[in-house]
């Protein structure tokens, strides 16, 4: 078949066509923005003239944070229709009215894009194609002159990004169309939070304390005052009177220097990362009974699922992009589970949502297990405990042994439990009696908190662990948990911490208080003065951003990816891996510390990392490659195989954390797509517009026993400590069960939470905490 596309007839009604769809179209909009891709089509087919509208100002609509709206643009194509449906699953935009009557809203008439059911991935503003809908950044900032691939410094999905700068600034962020792991998407953190680079807040020169002031000084000075009071401290007391935490905001090589500075330099072990706080139950769980503690399988196995076990992640908002992925498989008939305390917005659309009580998952998983394998005793007794309907558990289990292939991804809600890491053991029992493992669309697979929380565990950020997860067998290193521990002691003398506020993050924060008080240095190295700076720093080195410096993230499907500068650093902010090198050259250890760049790091993780091997930073170019990869012609692995495995038997244990009369609720915390972590990096975003503070989030007959109303503040309190935070009511809680984020410092969540941790990881039982509600 030969067709014609550019006869006279077809261009003579193309040039018709676009002549009615400018015939109300402002003018001044075309000169203003001649590269819009309408008005490039305009100019081809000679119709600027054409375009006799002017703007409307009541069609303008900023209440938006980053994306302005101007509706005398809108020439009713309806891709923003079509992507916010089709593609981000999330159908903001609608179509109202028909013929002459047309407009295009969001949500309703009436509602302000501000105030819509927007989540902000700025998918609009990329397909449309006159202006309508236009980034915030670039009206203020100007077009980019530059743009450079890197990859995204928020959560462990690992979305690539294309930075666009002007002059040494960050202008502007899009997504990578061909990355394998976002599709062309970005989440709203990805794409817009990024104004901590600039911050006013944003420390960029090196300090010391004096007599409780800060005070700016050389690097000369920091180095050789941290070196000075770090020699002092292990001659005096031993290597193991110190300790070090690397950063999951880091990229691999500098983690892997953070581990080689405890090893070589001081001769402890004594490192350790926030995997310990979140996804160390899995890491453990899943060596134990297969042999490798990370994901199985990769993203693209989401659409090749035909039932997806979603355990314990909020995944729409806290990986936003893995959310909508699922949101799409189910849509496009994939059966989904979703085992949750909330109902979430993904468990809203799940074939079936088992709202399980906090703390009772092995008993849940091994009532599951029972069914698939023919009995049912524990059923009954389970469904008591889980606080659920015996039937959804038969039902469940059920669907996800016979309706394959069929996968499981998990994220916090199961490991941050006194039982988190047998959990985990639990969930890949059922993927092992399944037969849901080493093939296409099964697995099980952790959702990452942080984009390289899977790569700083896996440099040797863990006491017993090397560079590859090696096992170090003799290893008297202490974890996170323990180091604290000795501190209160008076054991551990000296801490350092990377990217990482501690006294914010960790839970009882009491009792942690109390510990980093008997240390004698503590050093702080971030991009703010956070929570642990402010109360106990003596050093503070402030580091650059990830678009500010080279290297590579490891995302939660063992895909390592490269990081690249796009800007200078700010003011004399240092990359992590040249503070420790130079820390560790005025401690006489220039051996070993010469590094020129981070490629020559990465060379030699790949040379003690054997998986690694093959992964050159010229093989990782372009989209990254996933480990195993031991040579430079192997492909990587999308796949582990599947090993010989012995079936773990666990017995489920309650939470030492119990209500009664004095405590009757459960609380349970997590992540809110607006806000990060610790707010180190969107604290300083418009994204609270949406989200400005933590609330706690309690189901009607609970506000109503508590005498609480929406919007009014509440004194939280458990055995440890109290906050206060505003109320939100909704429905999407069981009765008893309460929920709250910890991203707002003023409010400090951690000092309520409990001091309980999974028994062989330490991590901490930050999902269960016995409290009461008052009146604020």
């Amino acid at each position: 078949m030969e067709i014609q596309t550019h006869t006279a007839t077809l261009e003579a009604g193309r040039k018709a066509t676009l002549g009615l769809m400018a015939a109300n179209y402002p003018a001044d909009a075309i000169t203003a923005a001649p590269d819009k891709p309408f008005h490039k089509w305009l100019k081809h087919y000679d119709l600027e003239s054409a375009a006799l509208g002017t703007k409307h100002p009541e069609l303008i609509d900023d209440s938006h944070p980053y994306i302005h709206i101007d509706m005398s643009q809108c020439i009713h194509c309806f891709r923003c229709v079509q992507i916010c449906a089709h593609v981000q699953g999330n159908f903001t935009w609608r179509v109202h009215n028909r013929a002459d009557r047309t407009i295009v809203v969001p949500d309703d008439e009436g509602v302000r894009f501000g105030d819509s059911s927007c989540v902000s991935c700025g998918a609009c503003v990329d397909t449309c194609p006159t202006g309508a809908l236009e980034d915030k950044q670039l009206l203020l900032g100007g077009s980019p002159t530059n743009w450079t691939r890197t990859t995204c410094p928020y959560c462990g999905t690992g979305c690539e990004m294309s930075v666009g700068t002007r002059d040494n600034q960050l202008i502007s962020i899009k997504p990578v169309l061909d990355a394998p792991v976002s599709k062309g998407h970005l989440c709203v953190k990805g794409r817009y939070a990024f104004e901590y680079v600039n911050d006013e807040s944003r420390q960029l020169y090196p300090m010391l304390r004096d007599n409780g002031d800060w005070r700016r000084v050389s690097w000369e000075e920091a180095i050789r005052f941290t070196a000075d009071r770090l020699r002092m401290i292990v001659s005096r007391h031993g290597p193991d009177a110190f300790g070090i935490v690397g950063s999951s905001r880091a990229t691999n090589e500098e983690n892997y220097v953070t581990q080689k500075f405890a090893r070589a330099v001081i001769g402890t072990d004594n490192v350790d990362c926030c995997a310990r706080v979140c996804h160390a139950p899995t890491a453990a769980g899943m060596r134990a009974v297969l042999g490798t503690g990370a994901a199985t399988n990769s993203y693209d196995d989401i659409e090749r699922a035909s039932t997806i076990l979603l355990y314990g992640s909020n995944a729409t908002e806290n990986h936003p992009i893995i959310g909508t992925r699922i949101r799409q498989a189910v849509l496009h008939g994939t059966k989904l589970i979703v085992v949750d305390p909330r109902r979430t917005e993904l468990a809203q659309c799940a074939t079936l949502h088992l709202p399980v009580r906090p703390g009772t998952d092995v008993a849940l998983l091994n009532a599951m297990a029972n069914v698939i394998t023919g009995t049912s005793e524990l059923v009954e007794q389970a469904a008591a405990h889980c606080h659920l309907d015996p039937q959804l558990i038969r039902d469940a289990a059920i669907l996800y042994a016979t309706n394959g292939p069929a996968m499981i991804i998990h994220g916090l809600g199961i490991t941050e439990h006194s039982q988190g890491t047998e959990a985990v053991m639990c969930l890949v029992k059922l993927a092992l009696i399944t037969d849901n493992l080493g093939k296409p669309g099964t697995g099980v697979n952790p959702l990452r908190g942080q984009n390289n929380v899977q790569g700083s565990a896996h440099m040797g950020c863990e006491p017993k662990h090397g560079p590859g997860f090696a096992d170090l067998p003799n290893s008297h290193g202490m974890t996170l948990m323990a180091m604290l521990d000795s501190a209160a002691q008076g054991e551990l003398r000296a801490f350092w911490s990377i990217g990482y506020d501690v006294l914010l993050s960790s839970p009882n924060r009491n009792a942690v208080q109390e510990a980093m008080s008997k240390l004698e240095l503590v050093v702080i190295q971030d991009l703010f003065l956070n929570e642990t700076a402010k109360a106990f720093g003596h050093v503070f080195f402030p580091v650059a951003s990830s678009f500010e410096k080279e290297g590579t993230f490891m995302n939660a499907e063992r895909r390592v990816q490269r990081v690249r500068k796009a800007i200078e650093p700010r003011g004399e902010s240092r990359t992590d891996w040249q503070i420790l090198c130079d820390v560790a050259k005025a401690l006489g250890h220039e051996d070993g510390f010469q590094f020129q760049s981070a490629e020559e790091i990465w060379n030699e993780v790949r040379s003690v990392w054997k998986a690694g091997a093959g992964m050159s930073y010229a093989r990782l170019e372009h989209a990254g490659l996933q480990w195993p990869c031991p040579s430079e012609d192997h492909p990587g692995t999308a796949i582990l195989p599947r090993p010989n495995a012995t079936l773990p038997i666990i017995e489920w244990r309650p939470s030492p954390e119990c209500v009664d009369n004095e405590y009757p609720f459960l609380l349970t915390t997590g992540r809110s797509l607006f806000q990060f972590n610790a707010s180190t990096m969107t604290g300083p975003s418009k994204t609270k517009h949406w989200r400005p503070t933590d609330t706690l989030d309690m189901s009607p007959p609970d506000a109503q026993a508590c005498g609480v109303t929406s919007g009014s503040n509440a004194k939280l309190i458990s055995r440890y400590g109290e906050a206060v935070l505003p109320v939100r009511i909704t429905d999407t809680l069981t009765p008893g069960v309460l929920f709250t984020t910890f991203h707002s410092p003023e409010i400090f969540l951690n000092r309520v939470t409990s001091p309980h941790r999974d028994s062989i990881t330490a991590t901490p039982e930050y999902k269960v905490t016995a409290v009461r509600v008052e009146k604020a």
